[in-house]
């Protein structure tokens, strides 16, 4: 017989527990950020000094971006020669077993701890009080929009200094935190894909047709990603021919039904639109952008830009909005940059929104003459993707996190 899954009233739930679930989402993160931080441990001062090495903190063993942050990391440390120790941090998922903490790291040794600020002083309460003691705390925090709402206000006091990927993310945080963030771009260079020797017709692909990729998930802000512009784009540039796919990997496509519903509402119809929804390995997941020949994404906002970054370093061509924190590491000889107007930005779950924010609406003309040109020029996504590839090896390194660790005054080999 099937299991049912619970409702918020399911008699299974604690009674407090159901009371939390009806709260609006808002108000949930609201009352959990300004609680927590009533009781969170505060962060020794002054400072101490930094000893021994680092220890990362995250959602290490989940395929999210925070956890994919550290886990770069921690790959980057290692291969400056810097000891470091990783360990699951951050608010658990319904239904995840707590995680004891195997060892502590060495005394002296900061905490970089890659859980945002709004969940950090909920975090900090799950973890040892002897893991807080006597070290430096450092908030790894990846934020997408150039203006950052209040609730990431009460976290600032629960950190030393504050660490993020990209200069566009730097210039939102510094109003909240002067004088105490530091760019540190995720090293992705320095633990490049290793793709998995798989080809298309090991994910049922055409291997005649041009394949754009559109890789996002469902966890993150939908509207942010723009998914439903890429079906737009490619359904304006090629119609119904089924030598031109568009392949949408959706990441936690579970995560949100409704979205799932738009996606398939928007790409009825057409053939050449696929659904690859399966949690794939690592490997698996970088053959599968191998296997593809166009990279796009028509974000409204990033952070970073994680999966245009592995493209890249993929040697596939790249296709984006140019705005926001993918601007680190991209310009218009290395990728295909798609220009944007900046509007407020509304998001409908109301996470990426703050007063006087705005995110790029890309312009869909040019994302349509970008598929188009490349599509019919195989030697130009050649060029454009080694250009890619070239410009992320350089330019994704381990050089800011070592600038970083030499801040704090420890040394790599």
């Amino acid at each position: 017989m099937p299991m049912r899954r619970r409702s918020a009233s399911s008699p299974g739930l604690h009674p407090l527990h159901r009371l939390w679930r009806v709260l609006p989402a808002e108000r949930r993160r609201r009352l959990l950020t300004r609680g927590s931080a009533l009781l969170a441990p505060r962060p020794d001062q002054p400072p101490p000094a930094a000893q021994a090495g680092l220890a990362v903190g995250g959602e290490i063993e989940r395929p999210s971006g925070l956890g994919e942050g550290a886990r770069l990391m921690l790959a980057g440390l290692t291969a400056l020669g810097v000891p470091c120790w990783g360990f699951r941090a951050g608010l658990p998922l319904p239904g995840e077993r707590a995680h004891k903490l195997p060892a502590l790291p060495p005394a002296g040794a900061p905490l970089v701890l890659h859980v945002n600020a709004p969940q950090l002083p909920a975090a900090l309460l799950r973890l040892p009080r002897e893991l807080l003691r006597g070290r430096r705390i450092i908030g790894y925090w990846a934020w997408e929009l150039p203006v950052v709402p209040d609730t990431w206000r009460p976290g600032t006091g629960f950190v030393h200094e504050v660490w993020v990927p990209s200069r566009f993310t730097a210039a939102a945080m510094a109003a909240l935190l002067p004088g105490r963030v530091r760019v540190v771009p995720h090293p992705v260079a320095a633990n490049p894909p290793r793709p998995a020797a798989l080809d298309r017709d090991a994910f049922g692909l055409p291997r005649a047709a041009v394949i754009t990729l559109a890789s996002f998930s469902l966890a993150s802000s939908f509207a942010r990603k723009n998914p439903l512009g890429a079906i737009a784009a490619h359904r304006a540039a090629f119609g119904d021919r089924p030598d031109r796919i568009l392949l949408l990997k959706i990441g936690q496509s579970h995560h949100a039904p409704a979205d799932m519903a738009a996606l398939r509402e928007e790409a009825a119809g057409a053939a050449n639109i696929r659904f690859e929804t399966r949690t794939l390995p690592p490997a698996d997941s970088h053959a599968l952008t191998l296997a593809c020949d166009i990279l796009l994404s028509l974000h409204r906002s990033e952070g970073f830009g994680l999966v245009p970054a592995e493209a890249m370093l993929l040697g596939r061509p790249v296709v984006a909005t140019g705005w926001s924190g993918n601007m680190d590491f991209m310009d218009a000889d290395c990728a295909w940059l798609i220009p944007a107007a900046l509007v407020p930005a509304r998001d409908p779950r109301g996470v990426f929104e703050a007063p006087g924010a705005v995110w790029a609406e890309p312009d869909q003309a040019a994302a349509v003459a970008a598929l188009v040109r490349l599509a019919a020029d195989p030697a130009a996504r050649v060029a454009l993707g080694e250009r890619g590839r070239q410009a992320a090896m350089a330019r994704l390194g381990t050089a800011g996190l070592a600038e970083a660790v030499a801040a704090l005054g420890l040394t790599s080999a």
